[in-house]
């Protein structure tokens, strides 16, 4: 739990009733508004090929599944970015050229890492506006991902699988053998990830094209139930998103208006802006249902049921409930976040410090986002908060009085507070992240005074006082020896 103590008297002032915005439609942002109805129905695309797979393909031959999802992967692609395909195309086969002509060598990793990289880099640089688009660079960055981490997998199975060289994802995604180009174009071009993920391994691919996963051996997964219930959950974020997003544009942040109602509005104006933005992307990744009912999806027994959730991209529950900045961020993006976790961070062991490789892993995923300069400052203030975060914690489970308080029949209105908190502060790095360049967020960050900035620096600084009040002198003394 995140210390409340100090942030309560912050929250005073700001608690007047939500229903205080203005929800005029003057404030209504159709035209973008279509657009991200547009991108949102991407995802469902893949339930008909889906549905092919199970009634018509599940027992042919792996040469004729590799070729359905390169034809309907290319017909996604082809259907909503034209001759721009060509991009995708190109950096597969080159990718299954440097694993055929490097083989599992250091150069093979870094040549795949490199080209990958700077492919996707060029597109954003020669294609990106100030605004939110939708061209082809939307699903390439997913595929530079699949590519990068196809080459590491590849790497990977030339080692020992021994903890000391491999974690255990890494041992479990890890490819015996160089795959066939059928399979490298099969795996990027698989209809229930190529547009907007989820991310998922070769391995996971070969063993979805060999019908391994499946809770009936041999026999298409009892898939179909699971999946609708994921579809109705994705297609409720999405009502939600269509409703209320439109009451709360991006461009309003930047309008003379905005900027001049009171504070505690322009505040609360962020914090229902954020919430609503986000579901956006939450939509997006709960309508994964596509992989449960395609297998791709199926993860095993726990508990002696049969699981679901191995493409599972967004923890709708927890994203929900958690009062924790940190809570969000494992609720969120999950498979992405796995990627970075296991292809980015454990490989920057050699560094000797956790901070460090933190700092290196969202430096990745910040440019791997874009070149606009919203995308850095978001992140680098994930950095912060989180560290902040887990002071905090620290120091409530640290100090007795801390504790009990979070123990105590105060916990609820604790927990309001929190959320308060943890909303209106997740609100504000997306500023930047959502309006990309600085004169913008400049604009908006000066008009509430840049608060959060504020607010957690001033937090990062009390804390160590904090600490010496509130935690006994005994178990300060035994931090320090650890």
């Amino acid at each position: 739990m995140i210390l409340t103590g100090f942030m309560v008297g912050t929250c005073k002032s700001l608690n007047h009733k939500v229903t205080a915005v203005d929800i005029s439609s003057d404030h209504l942002d159709q035209p973008k508004t279509r657009t991200n109805i547009f991108l949102l129905s991407l995802p469902p695309a893949g339930y008909p090929f889906a549905l092919v797979y199970r009634w018509f393909l599940f027992y042919q031959p792996a040469t004729v599944i590799h070729l359905f999802h390169i034809c309907s992967g290319l017909a996604l692609a082809a259907f909503n970015f034209g001759s721009q395909l060509y991009h995708s195309a190109l950096c597969v086969f080159v990718q299954f050229l440097m694993l055929r002509l490097m083989g599992r060598t250091v150069t093979g990793v870094l040549s795949s890492f490199t080209f990958q990289m700077l492919y996707l880099m060029a597109g954003y640089y020669y294609t990106a506006t100030e605004e939110y688009d939708i061209k082809w660079t939307m699903p390439h960055c997913v595929l530079t991902l699949k590519l990068i981490g196809l080459a590491f997998d590849f790497y990977d199975g030339g080692k020992e699988p021994v903890s000391w060289l491999l974690s255990a994802d890494q041992v479990k995604a890890a490819l015996p053998s160089v795959p066939s180009l059928l399979e490298v174009f099969g795996f990027s071009y698989f209809y229930g990830g190529f547009l907007v993920g989820p991310q998922f391994t070769m391995r996971s691919y070969q063993k979805l094209v060999s019908r391994e996963l499946t809770d009936c051996p041999g026999k298409p997964p009892n898939s179909v139930v699971p999946a609708l219930k994921r579809f109705a959950l994705g297609f409720l974020c999405l009502a939600i998103y269509a409703i209320f997003s439109p009451y709360f544009p991006d461009t309003y942040l930047l309008t003379d208006e905005y900027e001049a109602q009171p504070f505690w509005y322009r505040c609360v104006f962020i914090l229902l802006w954020g919430k609503f933005m986000l579901y956006k992307y939450v939509s997006c990744w709960v309508i994964e249902g596509v992989c449960i009912l395609a297998g791709l999806g199926y993860n095993g027994v726990v508990d002696g049921k049969h699981q679901w959730d191995a493409c599972a991209n967004m923890k709708v529950w927890l994203f929900e409930t958690t009062p924790l900045f940190g809570g969000t961020i494992a609720s969120f993006n999950i498979n992405t976040n796995a990627w970075a976790a296991r292809h980015v961070f454990k490989r920057l062991k050699f560094l000797g410090n956790k901070t460090l490789s933190h700092v290196a892993t969202l430096f990745f995923l910040t440019i791997w986002h874009g070149l606009h300069s919203g995308y850095i400052l978001c992140f680098s203030m994930e950095f912060f908060i989180i560290t902040v975060e887990r002071q905090a914690q620290a120091l409530v489970l640290d100090s007795p009085l801390l504790t009990n308080l979070a123990n105590s029949h105060l916990y609820p209105l604790v927990y309001v507070v929190q959320q308060f908190i943890h909303w209106l502060f997740m609100g504000y790095p997306l500023v930047p992240f959502c309006l990309f360049t600085y004169d913008k967020w400049l604009k908006v960050y000066s008009s509430v005074y840049f608060c959060g900035h504020l607010f957690f620096l001033v937090a990062y600084l009390i804390l160590p006082f904090l600490r010496v009040t509130l935690v006994p002198k005994k178990d300060q003394r035994e931090k320090k020896r650890d």
